[in-house]
């Protein structure tokens, strides 16, 4: 019996049949859950740099207004990265499977990466940095910075691609997987947050206080050694689980119309035409799919940015490297971000049950609307902050409720955003005759440009009107909101749809 085929035409009007990869029949649900283990160290240390980075980054000497465009590098890096490595992990015919082999490069990278950030001070020091200047700790910082978060993209498309080839056509285990690996994501956002909320690392690791890394920078390079460990025993766990079979060499090859085999040695062209390329076959679900996902990120980045700085710098009235106010606004922001990630694992567990009830187009645009809510409430509570009295040079205790209360809801419409795209796009994209690594980049633009358009406006933008983050926070407001309303009007409300067949 053969294998089906799809039929995808090219840029040269000739129709080549793609053979889909094998795919493992009913991967014991243990499995899958192992498999999606590795989303917990990878989580585990971008909570790290979610909550800690902007602040280092403004110690070592960066303003503010320029804080946005050290942040660039993880959707250029995304735009590129990871459509490329889904590309290529789609043709790997290593003995170790299509995808492993990226998962673990990926995950070796981030470790060599967090390294590389922490110590940067201290390579600053050697390289010649001088106590009240440290030009080359910022050179060092931003390029571990960069190497970070293109590991990071290493990593996940691959992963995500992975748990769909595992899946197969199965909806229900594919949305399971999903939610198995939104759940770990959780996991290890709550344990890197936790982490990055405790002030008292350089104790336990006293080797970490250096003459050019004070108490704060030992902190953050203690953080990144835990997930150093983190990341190598995760990746091991979903190394070992996931048994891929490797791709047979008949699978590299494409056909032409007349049936002979054309293999396509030019890696590049054919990774730039599939991805660009791809867009003219989408069906409408997942043109609306694609834009409800660039609607929410526009929305989800500047909260990114400046989580821990808003805590930092408008609800505790600090600024970076003057008094204490500001590094206790960080840490507190860092245990608002636990507590969102605690959200988002309880929402993870029940996410399948909850879009089989109400269809995953009303889940996803209600999420939406809470974030448009959660996000105003920001602002409604900066201006608060911004005038009144605090005793004793600390916020009122009521204010920091609110904040914390807005950090924690948020976790919600986060599971949703980090599980039903993915899995929409996943069983809506075999039509297209593309692998399911490439199909991951392809939504990852969706991702990434936004992030792109966020990064070069932000810090402007907020420097314009006084150097707060309420602008960012306005414009994520209206983003997330008119996402929301495209999903519930215009997305189809079955949590998945069987794709037409494009000839």
């Amino acid at each position: 019996m053969t294998r089906p085929e799809i039929q995808v035409q090219d840029h040269q009007s000739r129709v080549r049949p793609l053979t889909r990869a094998p795919a493992q029949s009913k991967v014991p649900l243990k499995r899958l859950f192992r498999v999606a283990s590795v989303a917990c160290g990878v989580q585990f240390g971008w909570a790290l740099q979610l909550s800690l980075l902007t602040p280092y980054v403004q110690e070592l000497g960066i303003p503010h207004a320029w804080a946005s465009f050290v942040w660039l590098c993880g959707p250029m890096s995304g735009l590129l990265v990871q459509p490329l490595v889904g590309h290529m992990s789609d043709r790997c015919n290593s003995r170790f499977g299509r995808r492993r082999p990226f998962i673990v490069a990926g995950a070796t990278s981030i470790i060599v990466a967090v390294l590389i950030i922490g110590f940067a001070a201290d390579i600053g020091r050697m390289l010649g940095d001088k106590p009240e200047s440290r030009p080359r700790a910022i050179v060092v910082f931003v390029l571990g910075f960069w190497l970070l978060d293109v590991a990071n993209n290493m990593t996940q498309g691959p992963c995500r691609a992975l748990l769909a080839d595992l899946t197969g056509k199965d909806q229900r285990r594919t949305r399971i997987a999903n939610a198995y690996f939104s759940l770990f994501m959780a996991v290890g956002n709550v344990l890197g947050f936790a982490t990055g909320s405790y002030s008292g690392w350089y104790t336990i690791f006293p080797f970490t206080v250096t003459s050019s890394c004070s108490v704060n920078c030992a902190n953050l390079k203690s953080a990144f050694l835990i997930a150093v460990i983190f990341i190598a025993f995760t990746t091991y766990m979903s190394f070992s689980a996931a048994q891929e079979q490797a791709l047979s060499s008949s699978n590299r090859f494409a056909h032409t119309a007349d049936g002979r085999p054309n293999e396509s040695q030019h890696v590049e062209e054919a990774f730039l035409w599939e991805l660009f390329g791809t867009f003219k076959y989408l069906t409408g679900p997942i043109r609306i799919i694609l834009i409800v996902t660039a609607l929410t990120w526009i929305g989800w980045f500047p909260f990114n940015l400046f989580d821990t700085d808003w805590m930092g710098r408008e609800i505790y009235r600090g600024k970076p490297g003057e008094g204490n106010n500001y590094n206790i606004g960080v840490r507190m922001g860092s245990f608002g971000l636990m507590l969102n990630s605690v959200v988002l694992g309880l929402t993870s567990v029940v996410m399948e049950k909850l879009c089989k009830k109400l269809g995953s187009g009303l889940v996803w645009g209600i999420s939406n609307i809470l974030m448009s809510i959660c996000f105003i409430t920001m602002i409604i509570i900066s201006f608060l902050a911004d005038n009144m009295d605090f005793r004793d040079d600390l916020p009122p205790d009521g204010i920091v409720i609110a904040a914390l209360v807005v950090f924690t809801v948020l976790g919600a419409p986060l599971a949703v955003t980090y599980s039903v795209p993915y899995a929409m796009i996943a069983t809506r994209i075999e039509a297209l005759g593309l692998g399911q690594g490439l199909a991951m980049g392809v939504l990852n633009l969706a991702i990434v440009i936004p992030q792109v358009v966020v990064s070069l406006g932000s810090g402007p933008l907020d420097e314009l009107f006084g150097g707060g983050n309420s602008p960012s926070f306005a414009v994520a407001t209206v983003a997330a909101f008119a996402g929301g309303l495209v999903a519930i009007l215009a997305l189809p409300r079955s949590y998945a749809q069987k794709p037409r067949a494009i000839v």
